[in-house]
Protein backbone atom coordinates (compact mmCIF):
# COMPACT_ATOMS: atom_id res chain seq x y z
CA UNK A 1 0.00 0.00 0.00
CA UNK A 2 1.45 3.38 -0.97
CA UNK A 3 2.69 5.42 1.99
CA UNK A 4 0.45 8.41 1.22
CA UNK A 5 -2.68 6.19 1.19
CA UNK A 6 -1.62 4.56 4.45
CA UNK A 7 -1.15 8.06 5.87
CA UNK A 8 -4.62 9.10 4.76
CA UNK A 9 -6.16 6.03 6.40
CA UNK A 10 -4.30 6.58 9.68
CA UNK A 11 -5.24 10.26 9.62
CA UNK A 12 -8.88 9.42 9.01
CA UNK A 13 -8.94 6.95 11.91
CA UNK A 14 -7.27 9.53 14.14
CA UNK A 15 -9.90 12.15 13.30
CA UNK A 16 -12.74 9.67 13.86
CA UNK A 17 -11.27 8.57 17.19
CA UNK A 18 -10.90 12.20 18.28
CA UNK A 19 -14.49 13.01 17.33
CA UNK A 20 -15.78 9.97 19.20
CA UNK A 21 -13.71 10.86 22.26
CA UNK A 22 -14.79 14.50 22.37
CA UNK A 23 -18.42 13.42 22.02
CA UNK A 24 -17.97 11.48 25.26
CA UNK A 25 -18.73 8.07 23.78
CA UNK A 26 -15.36 6.79 24.96
CA UNK A 27 -12.83 7.96 27.55
CA UNK A 28 -9.13 7.30 27.76
CA UNK A 29 -7.22 6.06 30.75
CA UNK A 30 -8.38 5.18 34.28
CA UNK A 31 -8.98 7.36 37.32
CA UNK A 32 -5.70 8.59 38.75
CA UNK A 33 -5.16 9.14 42.49
CA UNK A 34 -6.02 12.52 43.99
CA UNK A 35 -3.14 14.97 44.18
CA UNK A 36 -2.27 16.64 47.50
CA UNK A 37 -3.91 19.86 46.31
CA UNK A 38 -7.08 18.03 45.26
CA UNK A 39 -7.24 16.27 48.62
CA UNK A 40 -7.10 19.63 50.40
CA UNK A 41 -9.98 20.87 48.30
CA UNK A 42 -12.04 17.75 48.98
CA UNK A 43 -11.44 18.06 52.70
CA UNK A 44 -12.54 21.72 52.62
CA UNK A 45 -15.88 20.63 51.14
CA UNK A 46 -16.63 18.02 53.80
CA UNK A 47 -19.54 18.56 56.19
CA UNK A 48 -17.13 17.79 59.02
CA UNK A 49 -15.43 21.13 58.34
CA UNK A 50 -18.65 23.06 58.96
CA UNK A 51 -18.03 25.30 61.99
CA UNK A 52 -20.49 25.68 64.90
CA UNK A 53 -23.71 27.51 64.03
CA UNK A 54 -22.98 31.24 64.39
CA UNK A 55 -24.85 33.44 66.83
CA UNK A 56 -26.55 36.45 65.23
CA UNK A 57 -25.58 39.54 67.26
CA UNK A 58 -28.65 41.39 65.96
CA UNK A 59 -30.91 38.75 67.54
CA UNK A 60 -30.39 38.31 71.28
CA UNK A 61 -32.44 35.08 71.17
CA UNK A 62 -30.52 33.58 68.28
CA UNK A 63 -29.47 30.48 70.23
CA UNK A 64 -32.38 30.35 72.68
CA UNK A 65 -34.21 27.01 72.65
CA UNK A 66 -37.41 28.50 74.11
CA UNK A 67 -37.41 31.07 71.31
CA UNK A 68 -36.87 28.24 68.80
CA UNK A 69 -39.91 26.42 70.22
CA UNK A 70 -42.03 29.55 69.81
CA UNK A 71 -40.66 30.17 66.31
CA UNK A 72 -41.20 26.52 65.37
CA UNK A 73 -44.91 26.85 66.13
CA UNK A 74 -45.19 30.13 64.27
CA UNK A 75 -43.32 28.66 61.26
CA UNK A 76 -46.00 26.00 60.70
CA UNK A 77 -49.04 28.12 61.65
CA UNK A 78 -51.32 29.04 58.72
CA UNK A 79 -52.99 31.66 60.86
CA UNK A 80 -49.98 33.92 60.29
CA UNK A 81 -51.49 35.02 56.98
CA UNK A 82 -54.37 37.13 55.73
CA UNK A 83 -56.41 34.19 54.47
CA UNK A 84 -55.45 31.60 57.09
CA UNK A 85 -54.05 29.33 54.39
CA UNK A 86 -50.35 30.24 54.23
CA UNK A 87 -47.53 29.42 56.64
CA UNK A 88 -43.76 29.59 56.26
CA UNK A 89 -43.91 25.82 55.68
CA UNK A 90 -46.22 26.33 52.69
CA UNK A 91 -43.17 27.18 50.58
CA UNK A 92 -40.46 25.79 52.87
CA UNK A 93 -41.64 22.20 53.19
CA UNK A 94 -39.46 19.81 55.24
CA UNK A 95 -40.37 16.99 52.86
CA UNK A 96 -38.68 18.91 50.02
CA UNK A 97 -35.63 20.05 51.98
CA UNK A 98 -37.52 23.24 52.85
CA UNK A 99 -38.36 24.18 49.27
CA UNK A 100 -41.66 23.75 47.37
CA UNK A 101 -40.86 22.07 44.05
CA UNK A 102 -42.45 24.77 41.86
CA UNK A 103 -40.90 27.42 39.63
CA UNK A 104 -42.33 30.40 41.50
CA UNK A 105 -43.44 30.37 45.12
CA UNK A 106 -47.19 30.24 45.67
CA UNK A 107 -48.58 31.97 48.74
CA UNK A 108 -51.60 34.28 48.70
CA UNK A 109 -50.73 34.67 45.00
CA UNK A 110 -48.03 33.40 42.68
CA UNK A 111 -44.77 35.14 43.44
CA UNK A 112 -41.85 36.26 41.31
CA UNK A 113 -39.02 34.16 42.79
CA UNK A 114 -38.12 30.52 43.22
CA UNK A 115 -38.07 29.28 46.82
CA UNK A 116 -34.56 28.77 48.18
CA UNK A 117 -33.90 26.11 50.80
CA UNK A 118 -33.35 27.51 54.29
CA UNK A 119 -31.23 24.56 55.43
CA UNK A 120 -27.89 25.90 56.59
CA UNK A 121 -28.80 29.55 55.91
CA UNK A 122 -27.84 30.52 59.46
CA UNK A 123 -24.30 30.64 58.06
CA UNK A 124 -25.20 33.16 55.37
CA UNK A 125 -24.61 36.91 55.72
CA UNK A 126 -27.32 37.72 53.15
CA UNK A 127 -30.80 36.42 52.36
CA UNK A 128 -33.09 36.20 49.32
CA UNK A 129 -31.79 35.92 45.77
CA UNK A 130 -30.84 39.60 45.73
CA UNK A 131 -29.53 39.76 49.30
CA UNK A 132 -32.03 42.42 50.37
CA UNK A 133 -32.03 41.14 53.96
CA UNK A 134 -28.98 40.47 56.14
CA UNK A 135 -30.35 38.44 59.03
CA UNK A 136 -32.60 35.42 59.42
CA UNK A 137 -35.07 37.40 61.53
CA UNK A 138 -35.41 40.30 59.09
CA UNK A 139 -35.81 37.74 56.30
CA UNK A 140 -38.59 36.01 58.25
CA UNK A 141 -40.56 39.26 58.57
CA UNK A 142 -40.63 40.15 54.89
CA UNK A 143 -43.03 37.41 53.63
CA UNK A 144 -45.51 38.14 56.42
CA UNK A 145 -46.43 41.52 54.91
CA UNK A 146 -45.70 40.73 51.26
CA UNK A 147 -48.99 40.79 49.31
CA UNK A 148 -47.89 37.76 47.25
CA UNK A 149 -46.95 35.62 50.25
CA UNK A 150 -48.66 35.79 53.67
CA UNK A 151 -50.31 39.09 52.68
CA UNK A 152 -51.11 40.21 56.23
CA UNK A 153 -50.14 43.22 58.31
CA UNK A 154 -47.98 43.56 61.41
CA UNK A 155 -50.97 44.83 63.39
CA UNK A 156 -52.87 41.63 62.51
CA UNK A 157 -50.01 39.47 63.75
CA UNK A 158 -49.55 41.45 66.96
CA UNK A 159 -53.26 41.10 67.75
CA UNK A 160 -53.03 37.38 67.01
CA UNK A 161 -50.09 36.83 69.38
CA UNK A 162 -51.70 38.85 72.16
CA UNK A 163 -55.09 37.09 71.83
CA UNK A 164 -53.85 33.49 71.40
CA UNK A 165 -53.27 32.43 75.01
CA UNK A 166 -50.51 29.89 74.32
CA UNK A 167 -48.61 32.26 72.09
CA UNK A 168 -49.05 35.14 74.50
CA UNK A 169 -47.58 33.04 77.29
CA UNK A 170 -44.64 31.94 75.14
CA UNK A 171 -43.99 35.48 73.94
CA UNK A 172 -44.07 36.99 77.43
CA UNK A 173 -41.75 34.33 78.82
CA UNK A 174 -39.18 35.50 76.27
CA UNK A 175 -39.75 39.23 75.87
CA UNK A 176 -41.70 40.34 78.93
CA UNK A 177 -45.32 41.55 79.21
CA UNK A 178 -47.12 42.46 76.01
CA UNK A 179 -48.59 45.97 75.79
CA UNK A 180 -52.36 46.38 75.90
CA UNK A 181 -53.61 46.38 72.29
CA UNK A 182 -57.38 46.46 73.04
CA UNK A 183 -57.87 50.17 72.25
CA UNK A 184 -59.05 50.03 68.61
CA UNK A 185 -58.63 53.78 68.19
CA UNK A 186 -54.88 53.34 68.75
CA UNK A 187 -54.39 49.81 67.42
CA UNK A 188 -56.68 49.01 64.44
CA UNK A 189 -57.47 45.43 63.51
CA UNK A 190 -55.28 45.71 60.39
CA UNK A 191 -52.46 48.21 59.91
CA UNK A 192 -48.94 48.23 58.50
CA UNK A 193 -46.65 49.78 55.88
CA UNK A 194 -48.06 47.51 53.17
CA UNK A 195 -49.51 47.77 49.66
CA UNK A 196 -53.09 47.48 50.89
CA UNK A 197 -54.19 51.14 50.91
CA UNK A 198 -56.73 50.77 53.73
CA UNK A 199 -54.21 49.07 56.01
CA UNK A 200 -51.47 51.50 55.05
CA UNK A 201 -53.71 54.50 55.77
CA UNK A 202 -54.59 52.99 59.14
CA UNK A 203 -50.88 52.62 59.86
CA UNK A 204 -50.12 56.21 58.88
CA UNK A 205 -52.88 57.44 61.21
CA UNK A 206 -51.13 55.87 64.21
CA UNK A 207 -48.66 57.82 66.31
CA UNK A 208 -44.96 57.12 65.88
CA UNK A 209 -44.86 55.80 69.43
CA UNK A 210 -47.66 53.30 68.80
CA UNK A 211 -46.08 52.25 65.51
CA UNK A 212 -42.85 51.50 67.36
CA UNK A 213 -44.68 49.48 70.03
CA UNK A 214 -46.30 47.32 67.33
CA UNK A 215 -43.15 47.01 65.26
CA UNK A 216 -41.11 45.89 68.25
CA UNK A 217 -43.49 42.96 68.83
CA UNK A 218 -43.46 42.24 65.09
CA UNK A 219 -39.64 42.18 65.11
CA UNK A 220 -39.68 39.75 68.03
CA UNK A 221 -41.91 37.41 66.01
CA UNK A 222 -39.23 37.38 63.32
CA UNK A 223 -36.47 36.79 65.88
CA UNK A 224 -38.34 33.77 67.23
CA UNK A 225 -38.87 32.27 63.77
CA UNK A 226 -35.17 32.83 63.08
CA UNK A 227 -34.24 31.00 66.30
CA UNK A 228 -36.09 28.00 64.89
CA UNK A 229 -34.68 28.28 61.36
CA UNK A 230 -31.17 28.41 62.83
CA UNK A 231 -31.66 24.76 63.86
CA UNK A 232 -32.15 23.59 60.26
CA UNK A 233 -28.78 22.17 59.27
CA UNK A 234 -27.59 19.82 56.52
CA UNK A 235 -26.57 16.28 57.36
CA UNK A 236 -23.94 14.01 55.89
CA UNK A 237 -24.20 12.93 52.26
CA UNK A 238 -22.56 10.13 50.30
CA UNK A 239 -19.93 12.66 49.23
CA UNK A 240 -19.03 13.32 52.88
CA UNK A 241 -18.74 9.60 53.60
CA UNK A 242 -16.44 9.24 50.60
CA UNK A 243 -14.17 12.06 51.80
CA UNK A 244 -14.17 10.70 55.33
CA UNK A 245 -13.08 7.33 53.99
CA UNK A 246 -10.42 8.97 51.85
CA UNK A 247 -8.73 10.51 54.89
CA UNK A 248 -9.25 7.61 57.30
CA UNK A 249 -8.38 4.82 54.86
CA UNK A 250 -11.85 3.31 55.21
CA UNK A 251 -11.85 1.20 52.08
CA UNK A 252 -15.61 0.62 52.20
CA UNK A 253 -16.34 4.36 52.00
CA UNK A 254 -13.77 5.08 49.31
CA UNK A 255 -15.56 2.59 47.07
CA UNK A 256 -18.89 4.40 47.45
CA UNK A 257 -18.37 6.36 44.22
CA UNK A 258 -18.53 4.78 40.81
CA UNK A 259 -16.18 5.88 38.02
CA UNK A 260 -18.61 8.48 36.64
CA UNK A 261 -19.11 10.07 40.06
CA UNK A 262 -15.37 10.19 40.64
CA UNK A 263 -14.81 11.76 37.23
CA UNK A 264 -17.64 14.22 37.94
CA UNK A 265 -16.06 15.22 41.23
CA UNK A 266 -12.74 15.86 39.51
CA UNK A 267 -14.54 17.98 36.92
CA UNK A 268 -16.35 19.87 39.70
CA UNK A 269 -13.12 20.96 41.37
CA UNK A 270 -11.23 21.31 38.10
CA UNK A 271 -12.23 21.78 34.47
CA UNK A 272 -15.89 22.67 35.16
CA UNK A 273 -14.82 25.45 37.57
CA UNK A 274 -17.83 24.88 39.85
CA UNK A 275 -15.55 25.25 42.88
CA UNK A 276 -15.02 28.93 42.07
CA UNK A 277 -18.44 29.77 43.54
CA UNK A 278 -19.68 26.54 45.10
CA UNK A 279 -17.00 26.05 47.73
CA UNK A 280 -16.81 25.39 51.47
CA UNK A 281 -18.81 22.85 53.45
CA UNK A 282 -22.11 24.27 52.19
CA UNK A 283 -20.94 24.41 48.55
CA UNK A 284 -21.55 28.16 48.34
CA UNK A 285 -19.39 31.24 48.75
CA UNK A 286 -22.53 33.20 49.78
CA UNK A 287 -21.66 35.81 47.17
CA UNK A 288 -23.55 37.19 44.16
CA UNK A 289 -22.74 36.44 40.52
CA UNK A 290 -24.20 37.02 37.06
CA UNK A 291 -24.24 33.77 35.08
CA UNK A 292 -26.29 34.87 32.09
CA UNK A 293 -29.55 33.13 33.01
CA UNK A 294 -32.45 34.30 30.86
CA UNK A 295 -35.48 35.88 32.50
CA UNK A 296 -38.66 33.89 32.90
CA UNK A 297 -41.20 34.45 30.08
CA UNK A 298 -43.14 37.65 30.71
CA UNK A 299 -40.68 38.96 33.30
CA UNK A 300 -38.21 41.80 32.96
CA UNK A 301 -34.56 40.96 33.62
CA UNK A 302 -33.83 41.02 37.34
CA UNK A 303 -31.46 43.76 38.50
CA UNK A 304 -30.46 41.43 41.34
CA UNK A 305 -27.92 42.42 43.96
CA UNK A 306 -27.43 46.01 42.77
CA UNK A 307 -30.94 46.78 44.10
CA UNK A 308 -30.82 44.24 46.91
CA UNK A 309 -27.85 45.82 48.66
CA UNK A 310 -29.50 49.26 48.60
CA UNK A 311 -32.66 47.75 50.06
CA UNK A 312 -30.70 46.05 52.83
CA UNK A 313 -28.92 49.28 53.74
CA UNK A 314 -32.24 51.15 54.00
CA UNK A 315 -34.06 48.35 55.86
CA UNK A 316 -35.40 49.42 59.32
CA UNK A 317 -34.83 45.82 60.44
CA UNK A 318 -31.16 45.70 59.47
CA UNK A 319 -28.23 45.18 61.83
CA UNK A 320 -27.87 48.93 62.50
CA UNK A 321 -31.62 49.55 62.93
CA UNK A 322 -33.58 50.39 66.06
CA UNK A 323 -34.93 46.85 66.42
CA UNK A 324 -31.55 45.12 66.22
CA UNK A 325 -29.75 43.87 69.33
CA UNK A 326 -26.33 44.36 67.73
CA UNK A 327 -23.69 46.93 68.49
CA UNK A 328 -22.44 49.09 65.64
CA UNK A 329 -19.14 47.22 65.41
CA UNK A 330 -21.10 43.95 64.98
CA UNK A 331 -22.40 45.09 61.60
CA UNK A 332 -19.32 44.99 59.37
CA UNK A 333 -21.08 42.98 56.62
CA UNK A 334 -23.68 45.73 56.23
CA UNK A 335 -21.31 48.63 56.75
CA UNK A 336 -18.77 47.46 54.18
CA UNK A 337 -21.13 45.75 51.73
CA UNK A 338 -19.93 45.86 48.15
CA UNK A 339 -21.95 48.16 45.88
CA UNK A 340 -21.63 49.32 42.28
CA UNK A 341 -22.83 48.68 38.75
CA UNK A 342 -20.86 45.44 38.53
CA UNK A 343 -23.60 43.93 40.68
CA UNK A 344 -26.25 44.39 37.97
CA UNK A 345 -27.94 41.07 37.25
CA UNK A 346 -26.08 39.19 39.98
CA UNK A 347 -27.87 36.72 42.24
CA UNK A 348 -26.95 34.76 45.33
CA UNK A 349 -25.02 31.52 44.93
CA UNK A 350 -27.20 28.79 46.49
CA UNK A 351 -25.87 25.82 48.42
CA UNK A 352 -25.56 22.67 46.31
CA UNK A 353 -26.29 20.34 49.20
CA UNK A 354 -29.38 18.29 48.29
CA UNK A 355 -29.45 20.09 44.93
CA UNK A 356 -30.80 17.02 43.12
CA UNK A 357 -33.92 17.24 45.30
CA UNK A 358 -34.62 20.96 45.02
CA UNK A 359 -35.54 21.55 41.37
CA UNK A 360 -36.41 23.77 39.57
CA UNK A 361 -33.40 26.06 39.64
CA UNK A 362 -32.26 29.70 39.40
CA UNK A 363 -33.87 32.82 40.84
CA UNK A 364 -37.16 32.44 39.00
CA UNK A 365 -37.16 28.68 38.43
CA UNK A 366 -36.11 29.17 34.81
CA UNK A 367 -34.26 25.85 34.56
CA UNK A 368 -35.97 22.53 35.25
CA UNK A 369 -33.18 19.96 35.53
CA UNK A 370 -29.57 19.59 36.60
CA UNK A 371 -28.64 18.59 33.05
CA UNK A 372 -30.02 21.92 31.80
CA UNK A 373 -28.16 23.81 34.51
CA UNK A 374 -24.90 22.17 33.46
CA UNK A 375 -25.62 23.03 29.83
CA UNK A 376 -26.24 26.66 30.82
CA UNK A 377 -22.75 26.88 32.33
CA UNK A 378 -21.22 24.88 29.51
CA UNK A 379 -22.48 27.41 26.95
CA UNK A 380 -22.13 30.53 29.15
CA UNK A 381 -24.37 32.72 26.94
CA UNK A 382 -24.24 36.50 27.02
CA UNK A 383 -26.25 38.07 29.85
CA UNK A 384 -29.39 40.08 29.07
CA UNK A 385 -28.18 42.76 31.48
CA UNK A 386 -24.81 43.14 33.13
CA UNK A 387 -21.99 40.76 32.30
CA UNK A 388 -21.91 36.96 32.44
CA UNK A 389 -18.94 36.12 34.64
CA UNK A 390 -18.84 32.50 33.46
CA UNK A 391 -16.86 31.33 30.43
CA UNK A 392 -17.74 28.38 28.16
CA UNK A 393 -16.51 25.09 29.64
CA UNK A 394 -16.32 22.92 26.51
CA UNK A 395 -17.48 19.83 28.37
CA UNK A 396 -18.33 16.88 26.15
CA UNK A 397 -21.48 14.80 26.50
CA UNK A 398 -19.82 12.22 28.75
CA UNK A 399 -18.32 14.86 31.02
CA UNK A 400 -21.67 16.59 31.47
CA UNK A 401 -23.25 13.32 32.55
CA UNK A 402 -20.37 12.66 34.94
CA UNK A 403 -20.74 16.08 36.53
CA UNK A 404 -24.46 15.50 37.00
CA UNK A 405 -23.75 12.08 38.54
CA UNK A 406 -21.51 13.71 41.12
CA UNK A 407 -24.12 16.32 42.06
CA UNK A 408 -26.48 13.51 43.05
CA UNK A 409 -23.95 12.39 45.68
CA UNK A 410 -24.60 15.64 47.59
CA UNK A 411 -28.05 14.44 48.65
CA UNK A 412 -28.08 13.76 52.36
CA UNK A 413 -30.20 14.11 55.46
CA UNK A 414 -31.31 17.05 57.56
CA UNK A 415 -29.17 17.12 60.72
CA UNK A 416 -32.04 18.39 62.87
CA UNK A 417 -34.05 16.48 65.46
CA UNK A 418 -37.15 15.09 63.75
CA UNK A 419 -39.43 16.83 66.26
CA UNK A 420 -38.64 20.13 64.53
CA UNK A 421 -39.51 18.84 61.04
CA UNK A 422 -43.26 18.26 61.28
CA UNK A 423 -46.19 20.49 62.15
CA UNK A 424 -46.91 20.59 65.91
CA UNK A 425 -49.56 17.93 66.53
CA UNK A 426 -51.85 20.17 68.57
CA UNK A 427 -51.62 23.23 66.33
CA UNK A 428 -54.79 24.82 65.05
CA UNK A 429 -54.75 25.81 61.39
CA UNK A 430 -58.04 27.68 60.97
CA UNK A 431 -59.03 31.25 61.68
CA UNK A 432 -61.63 30.11 64.21
CA UNK A 433 -59.57 31.00 67.26
CA UNK A 434 -59.12 34.57 66.01
CA UNK A 435 -62.85 35.28 65.81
Amino acid sequence: MPIFIRGLIIGAFTVIAYLIYTSGLITLGSFSPWSDEERKILQSLSIENLPPIPIDPSNSLSGNVKAAEFGYRLFFDNRLSANGQVSCATCHSPERFFTDGVKLAIGAKTGTRNTMSIIGTAYSPWFFWDGRKESLWSQALSPLENDLEHAGSRMQYVHFISQESNYREMYESLFGPLPNFTDASRFPKEAGPVKNKEWNNAWQSMTQEDQNIVTNVFANIGKSIAAYERLLQPGSSRFDLYVKGLFSNEERNTKMFNKDELAGLRLFIGKAQCINCHNGSLFTNNEFHNTGVLSSPGMLPSMGRVIGVRTAQADPFNCLGDFSNAKENDCAELTFAKTGDELIGTHKVPSLRNVAKTAPYMHAGQINTLAEVIEQYNRAPAAMIGHNEAKPLDLNKKEKKQLEAFLHTLTGSIATDSKWLTRPSNQQTSLASQK
